[in-house]
């Protein structure tokens, strides 16, 4: 050991009698303090407007314009210069036969000359620690275990660039030639693993080759058993590669026992990585104090109930607008999304199922209007270099999966060893892809029962398969729409009470929305029973249609009466309600809390007057009102595009605060039965949801979610909940970030001038 630690010792004197190793740590310094100031000077702008919302470790360490990524980046262009001349210089000046004839191991050799850039990677650590340090100053319940696992990262990093230049460096006497080879193999690993991704045996290889990326976890904050290994891996790797090369100067071999040797190694290399890549082997530690990156509590209790095997298959079709999301040299990087979920179920197997059928891509109907499906199939799998015999025709397809209720469009099927399944979609957003909400309220139907959510249809009522401004596909039925209940653990059914002798047992939500025709007699009897036997409703009316609405909240205790809620604002039409949320209705409805507190408002066009009492035994909560001041019931004025809506006291108009929404309860047996009663039906509706007023902060969205979140027990759709960040608070002014600059962008990297100067004068005047 002591023979390495001289080495080592050696070694770091004569870097630092060059001048690369100084200009280095002066460029290292001047960047890191810029992307410091950079970040602090962000933060500060935000904090002088508003209290900061985030982690600012998180935010400082690893985000965007982070510290820690930033400086990776620069990397491989300093590493190559340090290692250059770590053995090329001994053979240049030919003083490894004297290596090779003293009592030196090949092994002290290169770990004595490797250790001396560990210890050049730690200075480079302390740099940053120096930043870092000075924020921890500033900053109360700083985020310490994400700075200790993002300093592995870093360090793991420039030791594994370290231990590719000194192999480099053994290959040949020429320092400049060791600098672009160690430059090629870095650019090498960052791109391999773009490397056949289309061939199943090959791309797992090339993907776990890849060092793009790797430290990305660490960085973020978890520390995963694969990224670790996968560093230390390559480090024993190349290290092992140049002791071999060293001892081939000391004993002869013959090429092929010596291509053996070095062939053995890269194999034993490769297994072992595979073998830590495995899910099943990897171990995992959340060091955030915010636990980022790990699944939220519910998701993780949802994890726990899915015993058994699980597979998610994903079934892309060619014709598909779609189709380039994951064609099979992506498979590996879609597989990364899930990374999560396999974390706490690494016995989750990910299929992928290549296919054409008509998706209506009315893009490609147009650029081939003349070709048949299989002619346009093989036209855009030639454009997109795949080959057309990997894709299942459309008969072959049928015969695995209808797909048909999907339209053929980009679909995954969850699907447990015990035959529960669940279809898991993509969206037209800027995330596309599904989030943790989505994602888990997947799973979460494969191990209990969906709430389903019955429209009555047959007497004019809102559709939820039109697409139509007063319909409801966009928050019922569009796969396509984030929010959509199927999308959010729901099934959705149109009903048509004409059709059933009984309303069914497996109706959790039944939602009757603005009727234009009166109910018969028999109609009016099942729903008296639905209501009688504890069933949950939406009951959603429209000015005038108390005549139809009436005798179907009669068994509620609720009253549509006649006239039109007005609140003139001059802006907008007199019958749009901006409508706020009232205390006693969100202590019952307590989805809504959040926005009850920040202020958020509903609207609703067009609103008809709702009376109520509690004679029916339920009882009753205003959940949305009007405000005080400015709204009455209009009952002259009916039209409001051509007509001004004016107070008329005499004619009965009264200003005072109406409910618009209103939350029934009452317990029937072992449950609390839920009842919402709506004075509009238009705040549901697509047009409504699509609408975006200026100065106005409407939660219309946020209302339905509410709504059917409450209706199904808090079962559907999920919230999750997350840790608040505790350090947000950065106790530094603008001021002082004068003094921040000079010190850290001029101080700090003056010292090492100056460190430099000296041993420059000491050698100078020996």
């Amino acid at each position: 050991m002591r023979k390495i630690l001289k080495i080592a010792a050696t070694e770091l004197c004569t870097l630092f009698y060059s001048p690369i190793a100084w200009l280095i740590l002066i460029i290292f310094t001047v960047q890191a303090g810029m992307q410091y100031v950079k970040v602090i000077d962000i933060m500060l702008m935000q904090q002088f407007s508003r209290p900061l919302w985030y982690s600012i470790a998180k935010e400082l360490l690893t985000g965007a314009w982070g510290i820690f990524p930033n400086m990776l980046g620069h990397l491989y262009l300093y590493i190559p210069l340090l290692t250059m001349g770590l053995m090329s210089r001994e053979f240049s000046s030919g003083s490894i036969k004297l290596l090779y004839s003293s009592p030196v191991s090949s092994f002290q050799i290169i770990f004595g000359k490797y250790l001396s850039m560990m210890v050049y990677a730690l200075i480079l650590v302390a740099i940053v620690l120096v930043f870092v340090g000075f924020t921890i100053l500033h900053v109360p319940h700083f985020d310490i275990s994400l700075l200790l696992s993002g300093i592995l990262g870093f360090y793991l990093v420039v030791c594994a660039y370290a231990a590719i230049g000194l192999f480099m460096s053994c290959l040949t006497s020429y320092q400049v030639v060791a600098a672009v080879a160690t430059l090629a193999v870095l650019t090498f690993l960052n791109y391999v693993g773009n490397i056949g991704q289309g061939i199943p045996f090959v791309q797992d290889i090339t993907y776990w080759l890849s060092i793009f990326g790797r430290s990305d976890q660490l960085i973020d904050g978890l520390i995963c058993s694969e990224d670790v290994l996968y560093f230390l891996i390559v480090i024993a790797l190349f290290v092992t590669l140049s002791v071999m090369k060293i001892q081939a100067g000391k004993t002869k071999r013959t090429k092929s026992v010596a291509a053996m040797r070095y062939g053995g190694v890269v194999v034993v290399a490769m297994l072992l990585g595979y073998i830590t890549s495995r899910p099943g082997l990897m171990c995992y530690y959340d060091a955030s104090s915010i636990k980022v990156n790990s699944l939220t509590a519910e998701s993780q209790e949802i994890m726990k109930q899915l015993d058994g095997g699980m597979t998610i298959t994903t079934y892309v079709n060619l014709l598909d607008d779609e189709r380039n999301l994951i064609f099979p040299a992506m498979a590996n990087s879609d597989k990364a999304k899930f990374k999560k979920y396999i974390r706490f179920k690494p016995e989750i197997e990910m299929k992928y199922v290549y296919y054409y059928a008509d998706a209506g891509n009315e893009a490609l109907n147009e650029l081939y209007p003349n070709l048949d499906l299989k002619q346009k199939a093989w036209r855009v799998a030639t454009l997109n270099g795949q080959n057309i015999e990997r894709f299942l025709t459309p008969e072959e397809i049928d015969k695995q999966i209808d797909l048909s209720g999907e339209e053929y469009r980009f679909v995954r099927q969850i699907e447990r060893a015990s035959g529960e399944k669940a279809f898991l979609r993509i969206f037209e957003d800027g995330s596309r892809d599904p989030r943790e909400a989505e994602l888990s309220a997947a799973m979460k139907r494969l191990v209990m029962k969906s709430p389903k959510v019955y429209f009555l249809t047959g007497h004019g009522e809102r559709d939820i398969n039109k697409a139509g401004d007063k319909d409801y596909r966009s928050f019922t039925k569009d796969r396509s729409f984030r929010y959509a209940l199927i999308n959010n653990g729901f099934d959705v059914v149109s009903l048509s009470l004409a059709e059933i002798p009984v309303i069914p047992e497996e109706v959790s939500v039944l939602v009757i929305a603005d009727v234009q025709s009166p109910l018969s007699e028999d109609e009016l009897q099942k729903i008296d029973q639905y209501i009688g036997r504890g069933g949950n409703l939406v009951i959603a009316g429209e000015p005038g249609t108390s005549g139809v609405m009436n005798p179907i909240t009669r068994p509620l205790g609720v009253r549509f009466e006649q006239g039109t809620l007005v609140q003139p604002t001059g802006s907008y039409a007199d019958d749009l309600l901006i409508c706020r949320f009232v205390e006693p209705g969100v202590n019952v409805m307590t989805a809504y809390r959040g926005l009850f507190r920040n202020n958020y408002v509903i609207t609703m066009p067009g609103t008809a007057v709702m009376s109520y009492d509690t004679t029916a035994g339920f009882r009753v909560a205003p959940v949305l009102s009007t405000y005080d001041k400015g709204s009455w019931n209009e009952l002259e004025t009916v039209n409001f595009t051509d007509e001004k809506a004016v107070l008329n006291v005499r004619a009965g108009e009264v200003e005072q605060t109406y409910p618009t929404l209103l939350a029934l309860t009452r317990q029937v047996g072992d449950r609390e039965q839920r009842v919402v009663v709506l004075g509009d039906a238009d705040c549901m509706s697509n047009a409504e949801l699509l609408m975006n007023r200026r100065g106005v902060r409407a939660a219309n969205f946020n209302l339905i979610t509410g709504m059917f979140r409450w209706l199904s027990y808090e079962e559907f759709p999920l919230v999750l909940s997350a840790i608040s960040p505790q350090d947000k608070v950065l106790e530094l002014t603008k001021d002082s970030m004068t003094w921040v600059r000079v010190g850290l962008l001029w101080v700090l990297p003056g010292l090492f001038v100056l460190g430099y100067i000296g041993i420059w004068l000491k050698r100078r005047r020996r």
